[in-house]
């Protein structure tokens, strides 16, 4: 299966997955968490808590999909590991990288275009610029024929005041959904890029966050393509970074990227690998003082 026909049978795969995850009326199956005792505690908006359900909604129907089309399905090993789940082809060993994320709708701007909240699409830094690492990654970036978003658009159901949050069994049809109206989407990871950062200090790719983008891989990059991509974010330096570097940030959005590219400048990657190690010493140095102040009795 070449990388175009995998891309158009995850796709098609997609298109059936509101079937798992809502009701008839478009709402979601999932009402809550049970204990032994058959209490039923409802779900709130938090998006990292309807994030992971929803992922363990798809997985196993993702693994199916593998197994149809001969591809071993290989889980992440850890949570914050890139990407979700790879898939390695049984015949050709080839791989693709498909990472779940799921966002949710805001409304419309004042051209009356739907928008939502945005995903942060993985890192710029770390095994993104060194393709052979494999820190943090199932295999290196490199070995990935292509890097796929698998995601989830929803709309949030408000809470409403006084809501009951604990519920018995016999109670599960009176239990509201906290999300509806789900769409859902394939696509490689540079068509649905922004060239803004995730929110926050992070050092996280940003996605689009208009709906049409999202859903037809129609964002900047897939308007020029996947070499710019790669070399835009290769060499992207946050505000902390080109401090640290003691430079001026050579570029910050796509327009500056074009007028640096002009006038034929760069900035050596050693330099930003260099950084890049920096960060991960420091990252693995608090992690230890971290782990010295654990008290082993505890």
């Amino acid at each position: 299966m070449s990388q175009g026909d995998f891309l158009k049978a995850l796709q098609e795969e997609v298109s059936t997955f509101a079937d798992i995850v809502a009701t008839a009326d478009g709402e979601w199956i999932i009402k809550g968490f049970i204990d032994i005792h058959k209490r039923i505690y409802s779900i709130s908006l938090d998006t990292k808590v309807i994030s992971k359900a929803l992922e363990l909604l798809l997985i196993p129907r993702l693994i199916t999909f593998g197994a149809q089309h001969g591809y071993q399905a290989i889980l992440a090993a850890e949570q914050n590991f890139y990407p979700d789940i790879s898939f390695v082809s049984i015949e050709s060993n080839e791989t693709f990288a498909v990472d779940i994320k799921s966002t949710y709708r805001t409304g419309r701007n004042s051209k009356g275009i739907e928008m939502v909240n945005g995903m942060t699409l993985g890192a710029f830094t770390g095994y993104f610029r060194n393709r052979t690492s494999t820190k943090n990654i199932t295999f290196p970036y490199g070995d990935y024929s292509d890097h796929i978003v698998l995601g989830t658009i929803y709309t949030q159901i408000p809470e409403q005041p006084g809501q009951k949050q604990m519920f018995h069994l016999d109670e599960l049809e009176a239990i509201g959904s906290v999300i509806t109206d789900f769409a859902f989407f394939a696509q490689p990871k540079y068509r649905i890029a922004s060239s803004r950062p995730g929110s926050g200090n992070t050092k996280n790719i940003g996605s689009v966050i208009r709906v049409d983008q999202l859903l037809s891989g129609n964002g900047p990059f897939a308007q020029l393509d996947l070499e710019i991509f790669d070399d835009y974010w290769m060499y992207y330096l946050t505000k902390d970074m080109a401090n640290a570097l003691e430079v001026p940030r050579p570029y910050t959005d796509l327009a500056t990227y074009i007028e640096y590219k002009r006038q034929g400048s760069t900035i050596p990657i050693s330099v930003v690998e260099s950084l890049d190690q920096e960060e991960t010493r420091a990252s693995d140095e608090s992690r230890e003082v971290a782990s010295e102040d654990i008290d082993p009795s505890d």
